[in-house]
């Protein structure tokens, strides 16, 4: 009897016969090859179209395009066809240009503005970049532009590679952790909930596909303007490569000429835009916890803030006020009657910021659910299913905030908040973040402003989009009222709508440098309106990691103390009397600055300048400070050196060249070199500019908590000549749009016997003070007379820090010192 075992055999010989007369029939055609990269072949047709020049090589096509005198943009078409030229980072792409032409010699095409020449090889299709007087600043490597088509979604994989050169060294990026030099690492851009993030994890919050090289000593910029997953490798694979590639899109970056880092970041702005002129009382100190609740607990905090004189403008509730995580809603079991609540504690000069996700609880009786689905405005999978996933209120749907009718629906759900008096919106999960799957599959569909997408494409834009929509909504709702908004997710260009903070950072020491990093990595990056969770969100931090956290927000542009609810409390006062008096005497100085941080804003919304500016950028030249990433200034004028070190009390600072003031005892140190300066715990290292003028404001228990009469101007004494600016508004309107501001120019310089401050000043706007409290710190000689405007000042007095002091008009234009 035939066996099981050998029937199956005969069955499957038959099988292999079968499959070999097929074969016979109907052969493999073996013409069809593996999808592999493929590049640029040569140069072979050349046309214009205005400021656009298309390079073919009979296949692909790329367009250089002159954007400015100093922005060259270069776009790839694998096939010749081009997409959709629509950017959510770049409202608009053409500036002014002076003069651009086209030249052609025997190897090369070159593409040239006054200040910098693109030039293409006609052989290799190799792209390099030069400044007017020909010197090489960036460059391609073989094979650079290359590409692959991509058989499950369509379109292509698409890469770019660059010579790194042996001294070159990378800045940028945005939000990623580590080391503030890039060189010798590999980043991802995809935007991540990534709870108690670690030293070099990789990916963070936020997507920034913008970075800046230094070579030949001087710096340019890349910004790969693509959203769909990207990386970016700075000589690791490869120590003589720097590349740049996504997952799909299109191959399209501007290269962005210095050849300063501060001309490259200015110039990035101008694309990507600057933030508005922030509610001057969001520069106050801002206190959040996950969460504070009931209404009682919320009066009690206020009322230890006010009690223990320690200034503070905002108090924040998170998810636990609304009712059962149900955004625009609120739990009347805690909070019985949220707008007298809110009017109380705005009497007592608070304001209330709440939160607001994206996930809205899949109910049939919630009405902003119901809104949203009866107007088909949630995320739809390929086949057509809603978008599904669990967040904090369980089962949600998720609006497209690409959809310009979404943004426009979601932004006017705020209108009840905003009646209550709720002054600040935080848009957190909006990377998007979901719990189990950590974001949406690749397969969701989206609107994207009618340029169509999946996830893959609007991931990386979604927090952009709803802050958008949250931003534009509260400018309707607020009237000329400048709204208040915070994000924890955005890609490039999300700095016209929204701050941001460096998400859920943990109590540690070494945090506390992380985040120091992050904040300059974000100014420099275009993201000035910055800060992190005092205290660190998770972990317990002591008394003294507390306080130098403190000491570090003082200066960071968004100062916010958060942490998470299964930790202790850490309010300013939590760890005793002693480190209580530390945290006032930095808020307080905090609060003393406020016109001149305000006015730093101003020079970074006006101009684009960044906030936080890293010793690299202050000194290129000078390699060591490539390395360098605990000292920045805030502005130009004022150098800070936080103390990163459990128990140090002194630590070594670089100065810049120059002379500089050690803000606390007015001693004077030369720049261009290190020094091992005093850092006690109840201190931290801060330097002035000599020939700065620092205005200071009274101490206030919260932004304009009483009128001002008079502004103190701190004049540092300088032998060279140094400008300083002051900006004044209204503080709380867009008035400044219709010129309704003042923007003062201080210079000062001086000699052995003399020393001359004259302003100038430009604007409509009318502070309500009259006078100046004028305090000289550094004269060089005794002082026999002081003129202003011609006219004699006869009470003035040295103290016993040889400050000199009197007061004049406001509205000086010349103040002359003279000496014995």
């Amino acid at each position: 009897m035939e066996s099981q075992n050998d029937k199956q055999d005969e069955i499957s010989e038959l099988i292999e016969k079968e499959q070999e007369i097929q074969h016979l029939n109907n052969p493999v055609d073996i013409s069809v090859k593996p999808i592999v990269k493929q590049y640029l072949g040569a140069v072979k047709k050349v046309e214009k179209e205005g400021n656009k020049f298309y390079f073919s090589d009979g296949d692909a096509r790329v367009e250089i395009r002159v954007v400015s005198d100093d922005i060259i943009r270069v776009r790839l078409a694998p096939h010749g066809v081009f997409l959709d030229d629509f950017s959510y980072a770049v409202p608009e792409v053409d500036q002014k240009v002076s003069l651009f032409k086209m030249q052609e010699d025997d190897d090369s095409y070159t593409v040239s503005t006054h200040s910098v020449t693109c030039k293409i090889e006609k052989a290799n299709f190799h792209i390099s970049f030069h400044d007017n007087i020909n010197n090489l600043v960036m460059v391609d490597e073989a094979n650079s532009m290359h590409w692959e088509e991509n058989v499950d979604f369509g379109g292509y994989y698409i890469y770019a590679t660059k010579k790194c050169h042996p001294e070159e060294n990378f800045f940028g990026l945005g939000d990623k952790s580590g080391n503030f030099n890039l060189r010798g690492r590999r980043f991802e851009n995809w935007n991540t909930d990534a709870y108690s993030f670690g030293w070099n994890q990789d990916p963070l919050y936020r997507t920034i596909p913008f970075y800046m090289g230094i070579h030949n000593q001087a710096a340019y910029g890349i910004f790969f303007d693509n959203t769909f997953k990207s990386y970016f490798d700075f000589g690791s694979e490869d120590v003589n490569k720097t590349s740049f590639w996504s997952d799909g899109g299109e191959l399209q970056y501007y290269y962005i000429h210095g050849p300063h880092m501060m001309d490259v970041v200015k110039r990035y702005a101008s694309l990507t835009g600057t933030h508005p002129m922030p509610p001057k009382w969001t520069l106050g100190y801002q206190q959040c916890r996950w969460s504070y609740y009931p209404e009682t607990k919320v009066k009690e905090i206020a009322k230890q803030f006010r009690t223990r004189k320690i200034p503070c403008d905002a108090i924040y509730l998170d998810i636990d006020y609304m009712d059962g995580y149900r955004c625009f809603t609120w739990n009347k079991k805690y909070f019985p009657d949220p707008k007298r609540m809110i009017k109380e504690l705005s009497d007592d000069g608070f304001k209330t910021v709440v939160m607001i996700d994206p996930g809205i609880k899949v109910d049939d009786d919630y009405w902003v659910f119901k809104e949203g689905k009866e107007n088909r405005y949630f995320c739809r999978r390929s086949d057509d299913y809603y978008m599904e996933g669990h967040v904090w209120p369980g089962r949600c749907q998720f609006p497209d905030f690409t959809n310009p009718a979404v943004r426009t629906w979601f932004g006017n759900l705020y209108k009840e908040l905003v009646e209550m008096g709720v002054a600040g919106f935080w848009n957190d999960m909006n990377e998007p973040a979901v719990f189990g799957s950590g974001t949406f599959p690749n397969d969701v569909r989206h609107n994207y402003d009618g340029f169509r997408g999946s996830h893959r494409k609007a991931h990386n834009v979604y927090g952009m989009q709803m802050v958008r929509s949250t931003y534009e909504g509260l400018k309707k709702l607020m009237r000329n009222k400048r709204p208040f908004t915070i994000t924890r997710a955005g890609y490039s260009g999300m700095q016209r709508y929204a701050s941001v903070w460096t998400g859920d950072n943990i109590a540690t020491w070494e945090h506390l440098k992380i985040g120091n990093i992050q904040c300059q990595r974000l100014s420099v990056s275009g993201v000035p309106f910055c800060g992190t969770d005092i205290g660190g969100f998770s972990g317990e931090p002591d008394g003294e990691l507390f306080s130098r956290w403190i000491q570090l927000g003082t200066f960071s542009p968004f100062m916010r103390a958060h942490s998470a609810g299964d930790t202790a409390e850490r309010e300013p006062w939590s760890f005793g009397e002693f480190f209580e008096d530390i945290n006032r005497k930095f808020i307080e100085l905090r609060y003393r600055l406020m016109p001149y941080l305000y006015s730093v804003f101003w020079e970074h919304h006006r101009y684009g300048f960044p906030i936080l500016r890293p010793l690299v950028m202050l000194e290129q030249e000078n390699i060591s400070n490539h390395f360098r990433q605990d000292e920045f200034t805030y502005g130009d004028k004022l150098l800070i050196c936080p103390v990163l070190e459990q128990g140090a009390i002194s630590r070594v600072v670089y100065l810049p060249k120059g002379s500089w003031y050690n803000y606390w005892t007015n001693e004077i140190l030369d720049g261009e070199s290190e020094h091992t300066v005093e850092a006690k715990i109840d201190s931290m290292p801060i330097f002035v500019r000599a020939g700065s003028v620092i205005p200071e404001y009274p101490v206030m228990q919260y932004v304009d908590e009483k009128a001002i009469t008079e502004v103190t101007l701190n004049i540092y004494y300088s032998n060279y000549e140094v400008n300083s600016f002051m900006y004044e508004d209204h503080g709380d309107t867009f008035a400044y749009e219709q010129d309704i501001y003042l923007e003062k120019k201080f210079t000062v310089k001086g000699d052995a016997q003399h020393l001359k401050i004259t302003q100038l000043i430009e604007g409509l706007y009318t502070p309500n003070y009259e006078l100046y409290a004028c305090k000289l710190m550094g004269v060089k000689f005794q002082v026999r007379k002081i003129m202003v405007d011609d006219k004699e000042i006869k009470d003035f007095y040295t103290d016993d820090k040889n400050c000199v002091q009197f007061k004049c008009n406001k509205n000086f234009s010349e103040i002359q010192i003279f000496g014995l």
